[in-house]
């Protein structure tokens, strides 16, 4: 097994190859208007480090988000280019929230919080490290405070908004090692767990038609 492993849906930019057995090689630089420039210099770091020639990859991995839509998409249409490029080689989704739950290493409920600009805050709630129990929502810290009252909560998001969420721990941002050992693990278990690698924003990008826009055409 070697996976590639990358995610963008977050101030993260973050590449890690797995053997199947642990990480051999990673590379993490937080940018949040750099992705596209800084994802494939990224990519070619570790694949130098690791030793390795890409045509070894038996496997993609990419963070599906939620994040926002200009980010995101860098990850998932790198991941699809390389899918394309190496004669299909699979692409695993999983859910950005869950690389950070896995490497939060928590036994215990808890729930994950990134930045979603805005004032508000992507998340999930977590039986513990591997188990999520609600999907991914999109919320204002203020709203969602009395139900996660009580709780640990991992990720930038908790950390922005510390009235809303006392118990605030990291990791503060998004690890591709984490994202590739969680999908190794699922894949040595049989392959399931895994999402189409497909965005998931949540909401409607910042930018938009103007309202009234006056379409001209020609006479």
């Amino acid at each position: 097994m070697l996976l590639l492993a990358m995610d963008t849906a977050t101030p993260a930019v973050t590449v890690a190859l797995h053997d199947g057995t642990s990480v051999v090689a990673e590379s993490t630089r937080i940018d949040a208007r750099r992705h596209g420039e800084l994802l494939l210099p990224a990519v070619d770091r570790v694949v130098k480090e690791a030793g390795v020639s890409l045509d070894a990859l038996t496997g993609i991995v990419v963070g599906v988000g939620p994040g926002p839509y200009t980010g995101l998409r860098v990850g998932l249409a790198t991941a699809a280019a390389f899918s394309s490029a190496l004669g299909g080689v699979p692409v695993h989704g999983l859910c950005t929230l869950d690389g950070l739950a896995y490497a939060s290493g928590l036994e215990e409920p808890f729930a994950v919080a990134t930045d979603a600009r805005r004032k508000e805050v992507y998340w999930a709630r977590y039986d513990d490290a591997r188990t999520r129990t609600t999907d991914a929502s999109v919320d204002r810290p203020a709203d969602i405070a009395g139900e996660l009252a009580g709780l640990p909560v991992v990720g930038a998001g908790a950390l922005l908004y510390p009235d809303a969420f006392p118990d605030a721990r990291g990791p503060e941002h998004q690890s591709a090692a984490a994202l590739a050992a969680l999908a190794a693990e699922r894949l040595a278990a049989g392959g399931g767990g895994f999402l189409d690698p497909l965005p998931m924003y949540l909401r409607r990008p910042d930018a938009q038609v103007p309202k009234n826009y006056k379409v001209v055409t020609p006479t």
